[in-house]
């Protein structure tokens, strides 16, 4: 059994959950430890302790120790990448890309460690000089999510301690077990007891704890939208530090002058690789009326190319959706779709392999309607609608209305058009040419409107939220 990492202990928890490998329900992931109210406390007391000394330490003290996880990480990524594949199921080359991601993460805020930055200004008064210098939150809270099972939680954890922050990290219940792992190897960098804490467990009891207790000065969460809702709430009420990233409806924008086939690679990588679940996904495609039939006819001819199967066997493109809950979910709204009038033009159905997974046939909608349920709401799933467009006019209005603002992409070989898009297009990130879901690990990541909330993750611009600044004055 894995157990919870608790000031600087492995210690059993109030219960133990069992995973599964979405691919294969008959292969055991391994059991966890489950923490229960006892354990959180000591999580807070731990790290509310570290937090003093820790917040004071050496910069090359950090630096050192992220650089030694972020080694680590690399060297076992093929290792960590076949557990991320068993226990997400993406495909095994997706799952150690992320892993490499994961590593590289550490590596760039071990440096960023030493790089922290601060201002020395004239006064307008004669004999004083005044700094601005940056120092740490605090204790900070990490609400991680099951999509991105080490990436997410590397790109949370590595600035925080970068910054001289303490760390409570929450995964998602779906899968501990890359927590665990990438735990386990914190644990082994020499981090003071208490600066790093792993609380595996529901939400109800960890992250509740987390949000509403005052020793926790902030929290960085990454899940859906109606939770992220009642963590802002929470942590309004107490005044704590947050930062949220939540859902996405992004659209892909195809002009008539495209290049069809990289129009093509983008929308099929976008919308159905990691089997449609990621909140970058490009699940609205928006098409020139002139190109309409063309494009999908190329999508159905890809589409029909594509392998689902199991997330470790060779060849495969996508793997199974991560459970039974989001699959009937994927399914739901399939016939939502259907019952709305779009036409499905491909896919869409639950597909029996060797092995007893979630696997789900990747869906292409036709004759959607912008108003429809299925194209307004965020599905997470394998799953892309066909919205057509009179002009490029057309096609922007229609990307700009939802809800949302996470990322948005344009194909086209236009300079006009793409330039006018990237001023225009109402989103975080803006996306020309290439897939609306794959970004680098060294800049800004963060959306708009109702996807994201608070500063930027990711890059030097996490800085922000993981630092407060101060301005002090001193007489000469």
């Amino acid at each position: 059994m894995k157990q919870l990492y608790i000031n600087g202990q492995w210690l059993d928890g109030a219960a133990i959950s069992t995973t599964r490998n979405p691919s294969d329900r008959s292969d055991v992931i391994d059991d966890y430890a489950v923490a229960g109210a006892m354990q959180v406390e000591m999580a807070l007391e731990a790290a509310r302790a570290a937090s003093e000394n820790w917040r004071h330490s050496g910069v090359q003290q950090r630096a050192d120790a992220l650089e030694k996880i972020g080694a680590e990480i690399s060297e076992r990524k093929t290792e960590l990448g076949t557990l991320l594949a068993r226990e997400e199921g993406k495909t095994l080359p997706e799952a150690i890309g992320e892993v490499g991601r994961a590593a590289a993460i550490f590596k760039f805020f071990a440096q960023e460690a030493l790089r922290i930055r601060g201002d020395k200004l004239a006064s307008v008064r004669p004999g004083i000089e005044v700094d601005v210098t940056r120092e740490p939150v605090g204790v900070v809270g990490i609400i991680a999510p099951w999509n991105f099972p080490i990436a997410i939680p590397a790109w949370k954890v590595a600035p925080a301690l970068a910054y001289g922050n303490c760390v409570l990290l929450k995964p998602a219940e779906l899968v501990p077990g890359c927590s665990w792992a990438m735990a386990e190897i914190i644990s082994r960098a020499g981090l003071p007891e208490g600066v790093f804490n792993l609380l595996t467990g529901p939400g109800r009891v960890v992250g509740e704890a987390m949000v509403n207790d005052r020793r926790v000065d902030a929290i960085s969460f990454t899940g859906s939208v109606s939770t992220g809702s009642r963590v802002l709430a929470a942590c309004a009420a107490r005044r704590a530090k947050v930062q949220l990233e939540m859902g996405g409806k992004n659209p892909l924008v195809v002009l008539a002058d495209a290049d069809l086939d990289t129009a093509v690679n983008a929308a099929i990588q976008g919308s159905f690789f990691s089997t449609g679940q990621r909140c970058t996904a490009s699940s609205r495609l928006i098409v020139d009326e002139n190109i309409h039939a063309a494009f999908v006819a190329a999508m159905i001819a890809r589409l029909k190319q594509l392998k689902v199967g199991h997330a470790l066997q060779a060849g495969i493109d996508i793997g199974p959706v991560v459970d039974q809950s989001q699959l009937d979910q994927d399914l739901r709204y399939l016939q939502i779709a259907k019952d709305e009038g779009a036409r499905l033009a491909f896919g869409g159905e639950r597909l029996q392999r060797e092995t007893d997974g979630y696997f789900l046939n990747p869906a292409l909608f036709v004759d959607c309607d912008p108003a429809m349920q299925h194209t307004r709401e965020e599905i997470f799933g394998p799953v892309a609608s066909v919205i057509p467009a009179k002009n490029y006019e057309h096609a922007l209005q229609l990307a700009n209305d939802t809800e949302f603002g996470l990322t948005a992409g344009i194909c086209t070989t236009s300079l006009k058009y793409a330039t006018h898009f990237k001023r225009h297009a109402r989103a975080g990130m803006v996306m020309v040419n290439v897939p609306t879901a794959g970004v680098d690990y060294h800049v800004p990541f963060g959306g708009s409107k109702g996807s994201s909330y608070g500063a930027r993750e990711q890059g030097s611009a996490a800085v922000e939220f993981f630092t407060t600044m101060k301005t002090s004055y001193t007489g000469c």
